[in-house]
């Protein structure tokens, strides 16, 4: 006798599971295949826009030592770099005197500690600012480099007519280990969201290693006034607050991309996440369901798949639409890896994307009880 019952649950079930089916497909070509498949155009080199690089420095002297003669080496027309020495105790002043003898376009801040009034990154960053002699600014780290001597030339090509804000990829240096293939997947698959929505005139967040925006547009905005009660969110959530449907540009060209030295324990990567997932909660209403919505999709999609295994008449029709899927996931981060320059993270799409499932709701529970973020010590 045939259980209606069961036959009803599964047919809604295998319902469900093909409308988020068609759901993941709209986020792989419709968002994700804004940076997949789309062809950056090859802008000719604009160095007629002077540039203000701004990086801020806080026991930084080993990388300083190592990256900033790339920087200060770029290929570009009138730029200068400014280094904001944040009370550091290392040698980075020392490095920062040796190389302003050498390098003229460098100059140099110096923040000291104050023993009444403790500040972050975002004090340093808008004293950079203010000591900026040019109009368009370019942030970075100082554990930040590109291989390109063009990085400062590819960036300025985003500022087409009524642009104010273009955002670029910051990667992580490569090596061998498992946890830095997470990371940089991580970082991959959030590069992929927020320039796929920056190309689809809703940019919300930008990263501090590799972003640029017009020094106008800071002080009609009062800076990070709205969050300084925070220690990170200079870039993400002053890119939310500050971005429209018009005045931003991306740029991903392969010259573009800057590398940053990534965490070297998975302690190390967990409390950077909970200092960065201690932003979102500010995000405008827009930005925050879009978000929740590229992360539900993922949750429902394998929920409705372990759970129709368990229905033997459906099987066959599951698993296809699940090899379907994977076919189309693939072939969309297959073209998104080549363009940003992380081929080798392919093969770890699935695996690392259902281990994400776990660790994101684990840091949220932790983010309850961290405390507030600290700049670097």
């Amino acid at each position: 006798m045939v259980d209606f019952t069961q036959v009803s649950t599964e047919l809604i079930l295998l319902g469900l599971f093909a409308l988020v089916f068609l759901t993941r497909q709209f986020v792989y070509f419709g968002i994700f295949g804004k940076v997949a498949f789309k062809k950056m155009e090859d802008k000719t080199q604009n160095n007629s826009l002077p540039v203000s690089v701004i990086l801020c420095a806080r026991n930084e002297g080993d990388n300083l030592t190592e990256f900033l003669p790339k920087l200060l080496s770029q290929n570009y027309k009138t730029f200068e770099v400014i280094v904001v020495n944040d009370c550091s105790s290392d040698n980075t002043e020392d490095v920062l005197r040796e190389y302003s003898l050498i390098f003229p376009n460098l100059k140099t801040v110096v923040v000291k500690e104050d023993d009444y009034y403790k500040h972050g990154k975002k004090f340093a960053l808008m004293v950079g600012i203010k000591g900026a002699q040019y109009e368009y600014l370019l942030m970075t780290d100082a554990d930040c480099v590109s291989d390109s001597e063009n990085w400062i030339s590819e960036m300025m090509k985003g500022y087409d007519e009524g642009k104010e804000i273009v955002l670029g990829y910051g990667a992580y240096i490569k090596s061998k280990s498992l946890l830095n293939k997470l990371i940089r997947f991580d970082t991959f698959i959030i590069a992929i969201q927020y320039l796929a929505q920056g190309l689809r005139g809703k940019a919300y967040m930008g990263v501090g290693r590799n972003l640029s925006y017009k020094k106008e547009l800071f002080f009609k905005n009062k800076g990070f006034a709205s969050h300084y009660h925070l220690k990170s969110g200079d870039d993400d959530l002053f890119i939310n607050e500050v971005a429209n449907s018009n005045n931003v540009g991306v740029v991903f060209t392969k010259e573009s991309f800057t590398s940053s030295v990534p965490a070297k324990s998975f302690h190390e990567w967990w409390e950077q996440k909970i200092r960065h997932l201690q932003t979102a909660p500010l995000y405008k209403s827009s930005s925050k369901r879009g978000l929740a919505f590229l992360y539900a999709q993922n949750y429902l999609f394998y929920g409705l798949f372990v759970s129709l295994l368990f229905f033997k008449s459906t099987l066959m029709l599951t698993g296809s639409i699940f090899l379907f899927n994977l076919i189309l996931q693939l072939i969309t981060f297959r073209f998104a890896s080549v363009k940003l320059n992380e081929k080798d993270l392919l093969i770890w799409v699935v695996p690392f994307e259902i281990l994400m499932m776990f660790i994101y709701p684990a840091l949220h529970i932790a983010k309850a009880f961290a405390k507030p973020n600290k700049w670097k010590n």
